[in-house]
């Protein structure tokens, strides 16, 4: 049965302590040490800073002196989520999860007390769950980076939440979620495909780096970013265009006719397509030739 299937991933992956403190404590840590020591030194600088007319906009809010809205700074949180080093880092806990029993050569004893279909389903259902994990650990460094903020600058603390900050808090949630979890299909498919832990790992960077290149390329051709063609074979753009059509005001006015729909067409293929692909695989692989 399926859940079977996720209770023993899930086991297994509470046994690999290594794994788990790279995809959810390490990047969350970092945030905070980066964030406690900025605010730091930007606080030894106030006084030569803000003699600089030239001072950009963001840093001109770390020095102000009013309430700090905590409300607002966790949905701001929540849409930095799916950040480049969270999916980085989370991909390592999917690679091992996707092709672990492919590197100790154990599926030939797993493969016989379940369906193959739910084996698969069961690993990303794990991963599924521990993007979560790692999600709600950076909203909680991203909350403690606030508060040492708040007292550094002696700023005053509030919280104020409206039903459509709520709203974005939760459409920001889920865009996060997804994303991460997209990000991660191409290691599952990279993992049943080659059999590998390094393919799993490397094959979605090498992608992703290269669909960051994507748009000037695509521009000399005559494809414009919001074509058809420049949406599909980006989906880190697609999110992005998703989020802002969550954020609305001036960021969804801004966005072209029709982007938003061909964004979510993207984002569903980036995550439906590797996994249909690697369960397919899956199904006629050889596991007596691991």
């Amino acid at each position: 049965m399926l859940v079977d299937a996720i209770r023993a991933e899930g086991f297994r992956l509470s046994k690999n302590r290594t794994a788990l403190f790279w995809s959810l404590a390490f990047v969350p840590i970092l945030a905070v040490v980066i964030g406690a020591i900025t605010n730091f030194v930007l606080k030894g600088s106030e006084t030569k800073l803000l003699g600089d007319t030239k001072m950009p906009p963001e840093l001109k809010e770390a020095f102000a002196r009013g309430t700090l809205d905590m409300g607002h700074a966790l949905v701001e949180g929540t849409a930095g989520l799916a950040n480049p080093l969270v999916l980085l880092f989370v991909l390592i806990g999917a690679a091992t999860i996707y092709a672990g029993d492919y590197r100790w050569e154990t599926w030939r004893l797993i493969s016989a007390r379940n369906s193959r279909p739910n084996l698969l389903l069961g690993k990303l259902a794990v991963v599924a769950g521990l993007a979560l994990a790692a999600m709600a650990l950076m909203l909680a460094a991203s909350l403690i980076e606030n508060l040492i903020k708040a007292a550094v600058f002696e700023r005053t603390l509030a919280f104020s939440m409206t039903g459509e900050m709520f709203g974005r808090f939760l459409g920001f949630t889920a865009l996060s979620w997804l994303r991460i979890v997209q990000f991660t299909m191409m290691g599952m498919l990279a993992a049943v495909v080659t059999r590998s832990l390094l393919a799993a790992l490397f094959v979605p960077l090498v992608v992703g780096v290269a669909q960051f290149f994507t748009p000037n390329p695509l521009m000399k051709m005559g494809v414009m970013p919001d074509a058809w063609l420049a949406v599909l074979v980006n989906p880190g753009a697609a999110t992005d265009a998703v989020q802002a059509a969550i954020r609305g005001g001036e960021a969804a006015a801004a966005l072209p006719d029709g982007l938003p729909l061909k964004a979510w067409v993207s984002v569903t293929l980036w995550t439906l397509l590797p996994l249909a692909g690697a369960l397919a695989w899956f199904r006629r692989q050889d596991l007596s030739k691991e």
